[in-house]
């Protein structure tokens, strides 16, 4: 088990490290930073001390090892010191770039997480019904239901969302709250974001967990423990509901980067301020900086996630460690 995650780190930095060389000399070699940063009514002299503060009149290699190290160790700057992990200051806001995101990280990180879990549930609970009464009125209605849900995408649902319980009345305008202050407000914050955001998911896992469910129930060691009189539910829960879980945790490790787009979206439409909100207005302003670590610290993320997902495979399926 050890060596198989360590060759999957191993990846994930050889990963993180391409993929932060090449947004750096992307976005630091096609214009000059010096004039994003200074904005208007800038002068010559400004845009050359903001290059030296920045160190912008370095070698671009040795502006992406100083960033690099910057990471790890900290840098410091014309405006003061930034601590280690420093990704910069932001052009926008002359704030510090990790620190801007730490505090808009609790309300991407609750929504992503409550949106998996929204879809999991609600996706796997409606397949295996689903397959448990295989060709039923209910197995219809759930797989008729899915198909329908799958072509709805966030930004057309969520309008309708909004104006059906937010705009009527009837539910308060979706917001965060910190967990630990106010855990009902919490969640009555982000149910609809939460919603929304699953709902493509919740169809596909659905279709996914009734196919996967009904191809385990034909298997042979299935079929063996019925032949032995074991009862139904203990077969259908035991044997078959594991077997069926090897793809959809296959196919959850490459809906997390997904998962991530989605929220962007969400946050987006319902006014929320995450990281995928903070990536937009970034993008809009041109805050290189702000871009750069978001990016970075996003890919980390998911490749962190996607980690799990392959121990968690490796847990299911003992040939996954083997080979």
């Amino acid at each position: 088990m050890l060596p198989f995650l360590f060759r999957r780190i191993f990846g994930a930095v050889v990963i993180l490290l391409l993929l932060s060389a090449f947004t750096f000399f992307v976005f630091f070699s096609t214009g000059d930073p010096a004039m994003m940063a200074c904005g208007k009514n800038c002068t010559a002299d400004n845009v050359a001390l903001i290059h030296q503060n920045l160190g912008l009149d370095k070698p671009l290699p040795t502006q992406y090892w100083d960033f690099l190290v910057g990471i790890f160790a900290g840098r410091d700057y014309s405006i003061g010191h930034c601590s280690a992990p420093c990704f910069g200051y932001s052009f926008a806001t002359k704030q510090d770039v990790w620190t801007t995101m730490m505090d808009r990280l609790p309300t991407t990180a609750s929504l992503a997480v409550g949106g998996a879990v929204a879809f999991l549930v609600i996706g796997l609970g409606a397949g295996l019904l689903a397959a448990w009464k295989k060709g039923s009125v209910l197995d219809k209605t759930v797989t008729g239901a899915s198909m329908v849900l799958s072509s709805v995408q966030i930004y057309i649902l969520g309008p309708i969302v909004l104006g059906i319980f937010v705009y009527s009345g009837i539910m308060a305008s979706p917001k965060y709250v910190e967990l630990t202050s106010d855990p009902a407000g919490w969640f009555m914050g982000l149910l609809l974001p939460w919603l929304v955001m699953s709902t493509i998911f919740t169809a596909q896992y659905t279709r996914m967990a009734r196919s996967t469910m009904i191809e385990q129930l034909q298997e042979e060691h299935v079929r063996t423990a019925k032949a032995k009189g074991m009862p139904a539910r203990y077969v259908f829960l035991r044997y078959a509901w594991r077997g069926s879980l090897i793809p959809i945790v296959t196919i959850l490790g490459i809906d997390l980067s997904s998962l991530f787009g989605g929220a962007m979206i969400t946050e987006y439409t319902f006014s929320l301020a995450g990281l995928g909100r903070l990536a937009i207005n970034s993008v809009i302003t041109l805050d290189l900086p702000m871009i750069l670590g978001v990016l970075i610290f996003s890919a980390a993320l998911i490749l962190v996630f996607n980690i799990i997902v392959d121990a968690t495979y490796a847990l299911i399926d003992p040939r996954v460690r083997l080979s």
